[in-house]
């Protein structure tokens, strides 16, 4: 005993010693070069549509990202062009009449007062695809998942045979559900390709969440657009970045994809919406 007990003291000496041994360390992050970030999109439905304009910081920046203000910006559509109007730092939208139409390549175009990352105009495109009908959208409420229950939101339509790409949207009252990044509904057709979608699930809402919970009498509007493949890879890619991953069985990081010309990050889109409206039971 007193021989086994002599060859295990040495072992916890020796981890206790390793496990007490902490030091802080400081990473020298180097300051990367400022870059523009371009977020925005059109749509077949008559609204403002909103380009926003803001530049990149470092790690360590703890505040709203600064906005870009005093650019020239305008949408091309091969025969019209759009100009839009700052309505507040770094928020540039069109007017309320503006609206997209399916089978035309829009074009941004920016011009900033000053470069940043060494330029000065910035330009993105992007092809408005054909609709696809939202037949029907239904709820079917569960108690008992979740500490006060779920709501399943489903939905009906026909997707065409071939390679296609979808975004859902929810509001309720008027109001946009899924305004955060991580809430975005994104979808390939892989496993319905050419088929009747009957009851297809789009997501679940927490009755636990304030911003998802529904009442009975609430309208709910879901809103499918039909996005490019470039579009969905974006959303995905910034999606990964934004819920972090695995070190131990995850990739090498990756710079997200996006469509803006001269280094800049972000994604301008255009795509059709089909919408559908119920009353919550």
């Amino acid at each position: 005993m007193r021989r086994r007990i002599n060859k295990i003291l040495p072992v916890l000496f020796a981890l206790a010693f390793i496990l007490s041994c902490t030091e802080r360390i400081d990473l020298p992050l180097d300051e990367s070069e400022v870059r523009l970030v371009v977020e925005g999109s059109i749509t077949t439905n008559t609204s403002v549509h909103t380009v926003y304009l803001t530049e990149t910081t470092n790690y360590y920046y703890n505040q709203k990202p600064p906005a870009v203000t005093g650019a020239e910006i305008s949408i091309n559509d091969g025969e019209t062009i759009t100009r839009l109007s700052e309505n507040s730092p770094g928020v540039y939208q069109t007017s309320a009449d503006f609206k997209g139409e399916v089978g035309m390549t829009y074009t941004l175009n920016i011009r900033l007062l000053k470069p940043i990352g060494g330029f000065s105009e910035f330009s993105a495109s992007s092809v408005m695809k054909p609709v696809t009908s939202l037949d029907s959208v239904a709820t079917k409420f569960y108690e008992d998942f979740g500490e006060q229950g779920l709501w399943e939101v489903t939905c009906w339509f026909q997707d065409e045979p071939k390679t296609d790409f979808y975004r859902f949207d929810l509001y309720r009252n008027n109001k946009l559900i899924t305004y955060k990044l991580e809430k975005w509904l994104v979808t390939d057709d892989k496993f319905f390709n050419g088929d009747y979608v009957k009851g297809g699930v789009v997501t679940y809402l927490d009755q636990n969440s304030d911003n998802e919970k529904l009442n009975s009498g609430d309208t709910l509007v879901a809103e499918m657009s039909a996005i490019t493949r470039e579009y969905y890879n974006y959303i995905q890619d910034a999606q990964a970045e934004l819920r972090g991953s695995n070190p131990l069985f995850s990739g090498p990081g990756a710079n997200i994809r996006g469509n803006i010309s001269n280094g800049a990050i972000g994604f301008f889109a255009a795509y059709p919406v089909s919408s559908f409206k119920i009353m919550v039971p």
